[in-house]
């Protein structure tokens, strides 16, 4: 499988270069960390949803399984492509700021925009504000592995895309079953079990309920 960017990738990969020590290193230390950062969104909305409706509860629960679910169909789609990585495969370019994968790691799609995507995608879907701050997260992880050179700009795009369609459907096929579920088990006597999945959200007491009518 080919594609007509090795153009674009040199020129990023030059460009990257160039750039001060500082940015180097931020960039290389983002494309792996990044990622720490949407766990942390996860954990967040998780801890916020544990005092909501099983609904809200379902969905923060679903976030983080979308994401793992678009990595394993990146994987798959790997095995099937074997593109060589462009750090090995290119002619001519720059040499990588991160260290090249070996050979039978393949490049496309790119798994860390993979699971970028679908956290952007999910966790948006939690929290509708939240495209805001994950939307840019995803872009910036997505560029940040052409910037070091590993991937093209096609892997990354299509790392993207493949993300955002995985939690896009798996998060609200799976919200009414998880729903039920959570519904049920909040019930539960057992106490590890009423900690995951929270108190719910506050009911209202009768009285002031029958004072505002």
């Amino acid at each position: 499988m080919t594609f007509q960017d090795t153009t674009l990738y040199r020129d990023i990969t030059d460009f990257a270069r160039t750039t001060p020590s500082w940015l180097q290193h931020g960039a290389t230390t983002w494309t792996e960390a990044g990622l720490l950062v949407f766990v942390a969104l996860f954990a967040a909305g998780w801890w916020r949803a544990r005092r909501d409706s099983p609904h809200a509860f379902a969905t923060a629960v679903l976030a983080p399984l979308a994401a793992a679910a678009a990595y394993l169909c990146s994987e798959v789609l790997k095995s099937v492509v074997t593109e060589e990585r462009p750090c090995r495969a290119v002619a001519g370019a720059a040499m990588s700021l991160a260290e090249c994968p070996p050979h039978g790691d393949w490049s496309f799609p790119s798994n860390h925009a993979t699971i970028a995507g679908a956290s952007a995608a999910a966790l948006a879907l939690v929290r509708r504000a939240l495209l805001w701050l994950t939307a840019p997260l995803a872009l910036l992880m997505a560029l940040s592995r052409v910037f070091v050179g590993v991937h093209y700009p096609h892997d990354v795009l299509a790392g993207l895309g493949l993300g955002t369609l995985v939690a896009l459907v798996a998060v609200p096929l799976g919200a009414k079953p998880m729903a039920r579920l959570t519904g049920a088990l909040r019930t539960s006597s057992a106490p590890a079990v009423r900690w995951v999945l929270g108190p719910g959200p506050a009911l209202t007491p009768a009285y002031e309920t029958a004072a505002h009518r």
